[in-house]
């Protein structure tokens, strides 16, 4: 372990950032320059005391855990967070397929949307990032693993997905997420990882391998949702979505329509967990 290369790396990756790269608000009496110690210990998941006693050369040897929640925090970039971890003094892990790596710029965009759900998901229909407010909203999407990761795969084997939404809607929504999975086994059929979703589903029953047949065809504009909430009732709402340029990542964003009803729930959904 580099102590003292490690304490001036993440000085100087901290005093980069600024309050709204990571979706924090700026107050007029700043001055820290960049982020403040304790702005990056509370992205990191760590006490503003450990992660203070990291940049003043003291305390015991972070884990690989801490380590890599730090690079979350501060949005290291992949050979930045490499390096983070050599300076620990460990290998640096695995680094995740392409897919599961959030494009900075959209990162950046969503981390500026504090009271709007949205959330950030790629090709194979995984999502890799939320807001807090779309945790609210739609819950945790981020921690499946395996196939499970896939919204799709959950849709045809797991009948809880389908729970918050209503029964007249499911139709719809199957047709949706095939087409959706079609038009990324379109942009690139030799992809791995969607023939072996592919697969995996025409082995789930009937409805999937039916609707693949028909090979569904939608167009960018998605339909409003109906979302059955426990805690506000019926939402309905619109998924705005931002493509990055080769489409491998969709930022998409939660509203309702001004004046509605689910408008009000949805900020007192977001309002009352505040």
């Amino acid at each position: 372990m580099r102590r003292d290369e490690l304490a001036r790396f993440l000085r100087s990756r901290r005093e980069a950032l600024q309050p709204e790269d990571v979706g924090l608000p700026r107050t007029r009496r700043r001055r820290a320059e960049g982020l403040r110690r304790e702005e990056v210990a509370s992205l990191s998941h760590v006490s503003t005391d450990y992660y203070s006693r990291i940049e003043q050369q003291r305390g015991p040897r972070p884990s690989e855990r801490i380590i890599g929640g730090i690079a979350e925090g501060l949005r290291l970039s992949p050979d930045e967070r490499d390096h983070l971890f050599r300076l620990a003094g460990y290998a640096p892990p695995r680094r995740e397929p392409e897919a599961d790596r959030v494009n900075p710029g959209i990162r950046r965009i969503l981390d500026r949307l504090v009271d709007t759900p949205a959330q950030i998901v790629n090709h194979l229909g995984e999502t890799l990032a939320q807001n807090r407010p779309a945790r609210l909203l739609v819950g945790d999407q981020t921690r499946y693993t395996g196939l499970a990761r896939s919204l799709a795969y959950r849709w045809f084997t797991d009948p809880a997905t389908r729970l918050p939404l209503p029964a007249e809607e499911h139709a719809r929504h199957s047709r949706t997420i095939v087409a959706q999975l079609l038009a990324a086994h379109t942009r690139d059929a030799a992809d791995p990882r969607v023939s072996a979703l592919v697969d995996a589903l025409l082995d789930t029953g009937p409805e999937f391998a039916a609707l693949w047949r028909e090979r569904p065809v939608l167009g960018p504009y998605c339909e409003p949702k109906t979302i059955d909430h426990p805690d506000v009732g019926t939402l309905r709402v619109r998924g705005e979505s931002l493509a990055d340029l080769d489409q491998s990542q969709i930022l998409t964003v939660f509203t309702a329509d001004p004046g509605s009803a689910s408008e009000e729930r949805l900020r007192r959904l977001l309002g009352d967990r505040a």
